[in-house]
């Protein structure tokens, strides 16, 4: 058997499980399989990362600039866009597929172990990102890696890598997302997600809603843990456009850096760049000893952000950005006014269930002129019929498609009528993915092709 095939094998084995929508704050069963392997996620350090929208992106700025100073990184995050091996980076590529299938051999007798004690007790097995985590962390462990970037699945507290002990944790803005399972309220969200500082733990938060920064200073004291904050330890100090991007000068927490080039879009990201600049020092100087110039600017520099405002297409453009809650459409939304000279913009839409679909469409009305209301490719999708009675409401034009593929052609063919239109296509990471993979297979940088 090839090792595709050995990792693809391991992928459906996963899938069998419970999927990442069931979540039980249950972490000690994630703890149990861990130290039966002897705690693989003790054997490096690690940048934990939780808020509500920007994680990944982070994530990949961190590691970016950890890789530019020569240390071997391990990036952990969810969910992927095109395969499973994406989500685990060794030092910035996807993990090998013999990692992985050799380190699910690895893990799998202690699997078997923690299902057995939880059939014994009446608990669920094992869920598909609980395994997901610990193949992560012996993978890591394996390359071997010196730091690990370590994205929270969702919340913190109770979520599986939290079985990890962060030396630094990194919170992106927080807003309500995921009620159902974090609460309803800002100072809910942000009790759960403040579960991953730990005590001596160095803190470092973007600006926050003030209920949200209370619960992150009052755990932050209860740990020990220092505390630095966007805007008076840190921030971005000033940004303009810049092809293909932009131009920032940073202001780190130990270190200015002026003028450094940024191969992304939106202000938001901006802000994203100086929360990892600011978790990178705190890791490798204590928060007092800057880091090298060149370090800042090829770790920045060399920064991607695959499905966040990502251009796929030209003549018209398309651009792809994974936004799935009001607060990623509202950065959007600031993101197409800045950095596009386009007059009206069709948002190709597709939302998965439990989703805030009417926030997020409403957050969009400033920018779109015209839905195309979709579905992606996923067991959890909110009909395109749904979506479409919100944008009506709305007072947004709108047509219902039943692919991608069919809303893709429409949009494009709406778009390609003016050089003064452009598409987005947004709402879910799972259709992100598949708008990659259309793109690259029909070519959409070649110009429209009715």
């Amino acid at each position: 058997m090839s090792d595709r095939s050995r990792a693809d094998a391991v992928y459906s084995a996963l899938l069998e499980r419970q999927g990442e929508q069931w979540v039980q704050p249950r972490v000690e069963r994630t703890r149990r399989v861990l130290e039966l392997l002897a705690d693989p996620q003790r054997t490096y350090r690690v940048i934990h990362v939780t808020g509500t929208n920007g994680k990944t992106s982070t994530s990949r700025m961190i590691e970016s600039l950890l890789r530019a100073m020569g240390l071997r990184t391990g990036l952990f995050t969810s969910p992927h866009l095109e395969r499973f091996t994406e989500r685990i980076l060794i030092d910035g590529e996807p993990v090998s597929d013999a990692a992985v299938a050799d380190a699910w051999d690895e893990i799998q007798p202690f699997v078997d172990m923690v299902d057995a004690e939880l059939a014994a007790s009446g608990d669920a097995p094992l869920t598909f990102f609980e395994l997901l985590t610990v193949l992560a962390f012996v993978a890591c462990a394996d390359a071997p890696i010196d730091v690990l970037v370590l994205e929270v699945g969702m919340g913190g507290e109770w979520d599986s890598t939290n079985t990890a002990d962060g030396d630094v944790a990194v919170f992106t803005p927080i807003d309500i997302d995921h009620v159902d399972r974090l609460g309803s309220t800002v100072t809910e969200i942000a009790t759960v997600k403040a579960g991953i500082i730990k005590p001596g733990a160095a803190v470092v938060s973007a600006e926050q809603p003030d209920e949200a920064l209370r619960v992150i200073r009052t755990r932050a004291e209860k740990e020990g843990a220092t505390l630095a904050v966007e805007g008076s330890a840190f921030g971005l100090e000033a940004q303009t456009l810049a092809v293909g991007g932009q131009q920032l000068t940073v202001r780190g927490v130990a270190g200015s850096y002026p003028e450094v080039y940024l191969p992304q879009y939106g202000a938001h990201q901006g802000h994203n760049a100086a929360l990892a600049v600011a978790a990178v020092e705190s890791l490798v100087g204590g928060g007092t000893q800057p880091l090298a110039a060149d370090v800042v600017a090829d770790g920045l520099g060399n920064a991607t952000s695959p499905g966040r405002l990502q251009l796929v297409g030209t003549a018209p453009t398309v651009l792809v950005d994974a936004a799935h809650n009001p607060h990623g459409a509202r950065a959007l939304v600031a993101a197409l006014d800045e950095s596009f000279d386009i007059d009206e913009w069709g948002a190709v839409l597709g939302i998965l269930d439990g989703k805030d679909a009417t926030g997020i469409v409403s957050a969009l009305v400033p920018a779109v002129a015209r839905v195309f209301a979709t579905a992606p490719d996923s067991d959890r999708a909110t009909d395109p019929d749904a979506i479409a009675d919100v944008a009506e409401a709305a007072d947004l034009p709108v047509t219902v498609h039943p692919t991608l593929e069919d809303a893709a052609d429409a949009a494009r063919s709406w778009a390609a009528e003016s050089d003064r239109r452009a598409v987005v296509i947004a709402g879910s990471v799972v259709l992100a993915g598949e708008a990659l993979r259309l793109s690259e297979l029909e070519d959409w940088k070649a110009g429209w092709q009715p």
